[in-house]
């Protein structure tokens, strides 16, 4: 079975530019993404989808592949994941070459370990699912939201108001990190998150969304503390 790491890289970031390859703690935030694919020793081939050529010299120089560029298509504000992955396929198919089994890592995820994709691809070839993806538990359960209506506080379900957090059903989100995906299953729901999803549950420790400064400092604490557990 052909297995391919996919790290998707635009270069058009708008929050934080040139984000995909700005300096996290002395090195391209991307870099820890590429290195994590290869030291998990399980990809044959660690790619990375872009359109920009100082993010693609950048990979090659920390050992993934860029065998092709982005489509101005999929460079676009307005392309989703699920867009840039069925590219990434169709372009390699094109070229002869087909892989059975994909995992998308995201540039900006320094959390990922190849410890964590080595578990997680074992995971998804064990059991007869379509997708594995990465997920927290919300830390509060979204049940017990409130909102702001006309300027008033109120509760978002009243059907919820005298619960207790302890008695419902444990929430997730996904984390943003990666995803572990047959390709034949996806090319065919040509979505991620369509058919069987196996879990992968990670600590909240060990995720921050970095869409801001305030961001990208709690997660370079957040990493140099999981360092230290290792």
């Amino acid at each position: 079975m052909k297995k391919l790491a996919i790290i998707t890289a635009r270069g058009g970031s708008k929050r934080i530019p040139r984000k995909n390859i700005r300096p996290f703690l002395g090195k391209p935030i991307m870099a820890y993404s590429i290195e994590a694919a290869l030291q998990s020793g399980i990809f044959d081939e660690v790619m990375v989808s872009t359109e920009d050529e100082e993010i693609a010299a950048l990979a090659k120089q920390y050992g993934a592949k860029v065998p092709f560029y982005r489509s101005e298509k999929t460079a676009g504000d307005f392309a989703g994941t699920n867009d840039v992955l069925l590219e990434v396929l169709e372009e390699y198919e094109k070229r002869g070459e087909h892989f059975e089994l994909g995992c998308c890592i995201y540039p900006t995820a320094p959390f990922v370990t190849a410890k964590k994709l080595k578990k997680a691809v074992e995971k998804l070839l064990e059991e007869e699912a379509d997708t594995l993806i990465p997920v927290v538990e919300f830390s509060y359960p979204p049940k017990r939201a409130m909102v702001i209506r006309d300027g008033l506080l109120q509760f978002g379900d009243l059907r919820y108001i005298d619960s207790r957090s302890q008695d419902l059903e444990k929430e997730y989100h996904d984390v943003g990190q990666f995803y572990c995906f047959r390709t034949e299953a996806f090319q065919k729901n040509r979505k991620l998150m369509l058919g069987k999803i196996l879990p992968y549950v990670v600590s909240e420790t060990e995720v921050q969304d970095i869409d801001n400064e305030s961001d990208w400092q709690i997660a370079e604490i957040k990493y140099e503390a999981m360092q230290r557990r290792v």
